[in-house]
C-alpha cells in the first residue's frame, strides 16, 4: 500500500490475454438494472478509475472512468500480497515448502545478521504471511529507507524486534519480499516464473510487470502490474475455490480457506487479516478482499458468488483521504443491490 512508481520501461511482459473472470465481457445491456446507477454514481469518485463485477462465475458490469480501461494494465500496489501468498500455497502444496510453521531462518541463512536476535529463529513462513514477524516495519514511515538500501532483504532480516514472533500485526511489505526471496532460493526460479507457470492457467490472468530488488528478486508484495481484469481473473479463482474454468486445481481449497482465517487485525482499521487477505464483514456479508495502496482493492463475497475489482489513482493514500470507506461503500452498494 506503498508509493513508488513503476519502472518506466516493464521488466518483462507476458503474453497478454485480456478475457475477463470465467465470462465474457460485458454489455451494458448484460448490466443488472440495479448497478447500472451506483456505477453511475461512483463517478463522482474522483480517484476511481474502474470497475468489474463478476457474480455466480460471468463479468456482468464493467466501467473506464475518465478515459481509463479495463483491460490496461496498472499498479496493483500491495493487492500482489495476495497473489505472493497464493504461490507460497502452491509451493507447499508442491513440496517445495514444508508449511506455514516452517522457521525461515535456514531459508535466508546468508542474509541473516551477524549476530542475529535468537528470536530469528522463531519466526515461520505464517508469520511473514499474516504480518507478526515482530520485526520493525519496512513499510510506512521506513518504506524509503528500506527501498534505498542495497540489499532489500537483508535489510528486512537486520530490522530491530518491537514485537515477538507471532505478536501484534506489523503490516511490513519486508515480510511479503522475504517470502519473494524465499521462494526464489527454494524453488531455483524467479517468482515471476512461478506466478505465469502456477497461476498461469488461468484464462485472464497475466502480469504485465513486477519491479525487482537489486538483487534481482521480484518485489513481494507491490510494484506489480496488471489489468484490472486480471486482477478480476485471479479473484474469481479464489472464489471457485481455486480451480479454473477447466476445472484444473491451481490452488488447494484448503489453503485458501487457511488464507481467509483471521489471525490478526489492522491496528489502523480493526479489520481481520490472514495470509495476505484482509477480512471484514460488509453489507451484511463476510467479505475477503486485497487493498493496494491508492484504492486497488478486490472483493470477494463467497456467499454471493461475488467478486469485484476497482483501482483507483496510485499516487494518493486511500485511507487518510477516505477513499478506501467509499470504495467500501461502493462494495456495499454492489452487494446489497445483487441481492
Amino acid at each position: 500500500m506503498k508509493r513508488r512508481s513503476l519502472l518506466a520501461a516493464p521488466l518483462l511482459l507476458l503474453a497478454p490475454r485480456l478475457a475477463l473472470a470465467q465470462g465474457s465481457e460485458a454489455t451494458a445491456a448484460q448490466t443488472p438494472p440495479s448497478l447500472t446507477p451506483i456505477l453511475d454514481n461512483a463517478a463522482t469518485l474522483t480517484p476511481l478509475r474502474t470497475v468489474l463485477v463478476a457474480h455466480d462465475g460471468a463479468t456482468i458490469a464493467r466501467r473506464g472512468y475518465r478515459g481509463h480501461s479495463v483491460t490496461a494494465s496498472t499498479n496493483i500496489k500491495s493487492a500482489s500480497k495476495s497473489v505472493v501468498s497464493a504461490l507460497v500455497g502452491i509451493a507447499i502444496d508442491k513440496g517445495e515448502l514444508k508449511g506455514p510453521d516452517q522457521p525461515i531462518a535456514p531459508l535466508l541463512r546468508r542474509d541473516l545478521p551477524a549476530s542475529p536476535d535468537p528470536r530469528m529463529d522463531e519466526i515461520t513462513i505464517g508469520n511473514l504471511l499474516s504480518m507478526q514477524a515482530g520485526l520493525e516495519r519496512t513499510s510506512g514511515p521506513y518504506y524509503g529507507q528500506w527501498i534505498a538500501s542495497p540489499n532489500w532483504v537483508r535489510a528486512a532480516l537486520g530490522r530491530p524486534f518491537v514485537d515477538e514472533p507471532g505478536g501484534a500485526m506489523l503490516y511490513s511489505t519486508g515480510s511479503t519480499h522475504l517470502l519473494s526471496a524465499i521462494l526464489t532460493r527454494q524453488t531455483g526460479r524467479s517468482t515471476l516464473q512461478l506466478a505465469r507457470d502456477w497461476l498461469g492457467p488461468m484464462p485472464g490472468f497475466s502480469i504485465a510487470s513486477w519491479e525487482r530488488d537489486p538483487q534481482g528478486i521480484y518485489f513481494g508484495g507491490n510494484q506489480m502490474a496488471m489489468s484490472p481484469a486480471s486482477l478480476l481473473a485471479f479473484g474469481e479463482l479464489y472464489r471457485n475455490g481455486g480451480k479454473a474454468p477447466d476445472g484444473r486445481q491451481l490452488i488447494s481449497a484448503d489453503w485458501i480457506a487457511r488464507s481467509w482465517q483471521i489471525r490478526t487485525h489492522s491496528r489502523f482499521t480493526g479489520d481481520g487479516y490472514g495470509y495476505g487477505w484482509f477480512v471484514r464483514e460488509i453489507a451484511g456479508q463476510a467479505v475477503h478482499y486485497a487493498w493496494g495502496y491508492g484504492g486497488q482493492m478486490l472483493y470477494i463475497v463467497p456467499a454471493k458468488n461475488l467478486s469485484i475489482v476497482m483501482t483507483s489513482d496510485t499516487d494518493a493514500p486511500a485511507g487518510r483521504s477516505g477513499h478506501r470507506d467509499s470504495l467500501h461503500a461502493l462494495a456495499g452498494e454492489i452487494i446489497a443491490a445483487l441481492g
